[in-house]
């Protein structure tokens, strides 16, 4: 994929950029490609790859939120929502959102350092004013400014559904929406995380095909009641020990 073709398909999806748009999108690109050679960011290696899966996979979130919202992608972009982006990476989802989607006041938040640094300097040369928080997500959600403060929450290839719930629903207030990217074995990791989304307060689960593939789904959980305050457990924990089919909600914390 090169840039006309990514412009054409981004247009397909209801997300048309202006020039501002391209250009940040274009440089955020080249920085990554850059930035990946010393720190490792992403396993996509060429600009192609890049385009196709991290930014326009990331801005095919987009009509979904709207969809999800009952609203149109140009209504959407207009509403001024609080989002975080738990494991950003090297910042997909959250950055391409960010750029398409002025009035987002998107939050960053990873935990390894050197790609902390990177996301920072990223994001002031596009003078994007997205915060980078440089702390593990099982922390930052117990800090009153970030526990159910949000709107929206994303995560990209951060762990498997079970785990990745707990690191995220606590940051969604109640009515608030998580929207993950997960690839062919959806399905599974719903079912699996359940027990999870129920005990953190989720519900109305829907797996929605990713717009314009045929790999993979966006997986959509509604929060609708307040994450207990044990949860998330400590760092590390959520991943070591999930929350799966047969946990309690009275159970103690690991």
């Amino acid at each position: 994929m090169d840039w006309p073709e990514f412009v054409r398909a981004t247009a397909r999806l209801g997300v048309p950029l202006s020039s501002h748009q391209e250009a940040r999108l274009r440089e955020y690109t080249q920085r990554l490609l850059a930035a990946n050679r010393r720190v490792n960011l992403t396993a996509l290696r060429d600009e192609s790859a890049l385009l196709q899966r991290y930014l326009l996979d990331s801005l095919a979130l987009l009509p979904v939120m709207a969809q999800t919202l009952g609203c149109s992608v140009e209504a959407l972009r207009a509403r001024s929502l609080r989002g975080i982006d738990v494991g950003s990476g090297g910042g997909a989802p959250g950055i391409p959102l960010a750029i398409a989607w002025p009035a987002l006041r998107m939050t960053l938040v990873e935990a390894t350092a050197k790609k902390a640094r990177f996301l920072q300097e990223v994001t002031q040369s596009l003078e994007l004013p997205v915060p980078v928080l440089s702390q593990r997500a099982e922390e930052v959600a117990h800090q009153p400014a970030h526990r159910e403060r949000y709107d929206l929450v994303t995560a990209r290839a951060v762990a498997a559904l079970p785990a990745l719930v707990e690191l995220t629903l606590p940051f969604l207030r109640v009515g608030g929406w998580a929207f993950f990217p997960k690839g062919e074995r959806a399905g599974e990791e719903t079912q699996a995380a359940l027990a999870a989304i129920q005990i953190l307060g989720g519900e109305e689960v829907q797996k929605v095909p990713y717009p314009g593939s045929d790999a993979g789904a966006i997986v959509v959980i509604r929060k609708v009641a307040t994450t207990p305050e044990r949860y998330p457990r400590r760092p590390g924990v959520p991943t070591r020990r999930p929350l799966l089919r047969g946990t309690r909600k009275g159970e103690p914390e690991g």
